[in-house]
């Protein structure tokens, strides 16, 4: 029976392209990461420039070659930094890779955005802002007022008002300097057995970006009223009801009443801010308010 030769019927792979080889049909080799298959016998007739011996089969993508890897720590990432292939370290635990724009290459960061810590200010002094934070919220509380004294014939003195609160979201990421802070202090109390008020709350302040006086804060995102003292009221001698109250302050409750009833005297300002009690006519004396405060949030 005659024999008829069929030529290849499938691929033959031949690995990798050498010039001295000859090849036939469907051999199929590579080159440069590409693949080609013979589509003319031939020999010395390289595949990138003979198109009519070779015809191209696949094409090499992006590999570590083309990347240029020199590194395979792990964790390591690579990236285009506008004209090579970068190599960028792992980062330390906890951290984020974070982007920062079309004209950057991406870094490492810290994970940020919440509280990471506070100063308090209850006495008048300087702000620095700690390495890192770049925001803060600052909460300014005036002095609360003192508490007023009564006399016989209007014995009855009225607590003082409470200082007023400003609250203020800042941007403070490009600070360079330092803030000054100023503490308001608590109004004097009225003389007893005087029939006067008590003196007004001092202003607190956080530089120029917000304050608040005895009685409200102002240039902040909030600005918030303190609350009024308790007012007296004109009564006999044998009256022996107490005064006002202070009022209360964002941080809380003013100064209790004095009471010729139960013989007690009036108390300063409990909470920051807050109004002194009111006195009453038998030498008890309305009371101080208290001091103010700022309080300054630090956010990553």
């Amino acid at each position: 029976m005659a024999t008829v030769n069929l030529g290849s019927i499938r691929f033959n792979w031949k690995g990798a392209y050498n010039n001295s080889t000859a090849y036939v049909v469907n051999d199929v080799v590579t080159s440069s990461g590409n693949s080609y298959v013979c589509i003319q016998a031939s020999q010395g007739n390289a595949v990138g420039n003979a198109t009519a011996y070779w015809n191209i089969m696949s094409s090499k993508g992006t590999d570590a070659d083309l990347l240029n890897i020199a590194s395979t720590a792990q964790g390591d990432i690579y990236y285009n930094n506008g004209s090579a292939i970068a190599r960028l370290g792992a980062g330390t635990s906890g951290q984020f890779l974070k982007t920062q724009g079309t004209s950057a290459n991406p870094t490492w960061s810290d994970a940020g955005g919440g509280l990471q810590s506070q100063q308090v200010f209850t006495s008048s002094g300087t702000y620095t802002k700690p390495s890192g934070i770049n925001i803060i919220k600052v909460i300014v509380t005036g002095a609360g007022g003192g508490g007023g004294s009564g006399t016989g014939s209007d014995n009855h003195g009225g607590g003082g008002g409470a200082g007023g609160t400003a609250i203020e979201i800042i941007d403070v990421s490009s600070l360079s300097s330092t803030v000054a802070v100023t503490i308001g202090t608590g109004g004097t109390v009225g003389s007893a057995n005087s029939n006067t008020q008590g003196g007004t709350g001092g202003t607190s302040s956080f530089g120029s970006y917000c304050s608040a006086t005895g009685g409200v804060g102002s240039n902040a995102d909030i600005n918030l009223h303190g609350g009024r003292g308790e007012e007296h009221s004109a009564q006999s001698t044998q009256d022996q009801s107490g005064g006002g109250h202070g009022g209360s302050s964002y941080w809380g409750g003013g100064g209790r009443v004095a009471s010729s009833w139960t013989t007690s005297n009036s108390t300063p300002g409990e909470a920051y801010g807050s109004g002194g009690g009111g006195g009453v006519h038998d030498n008890r004396a309305g009371a101080v308010g208290a001091g103010g405060v700022v309080v300054v949030e630090e956010y990553k």
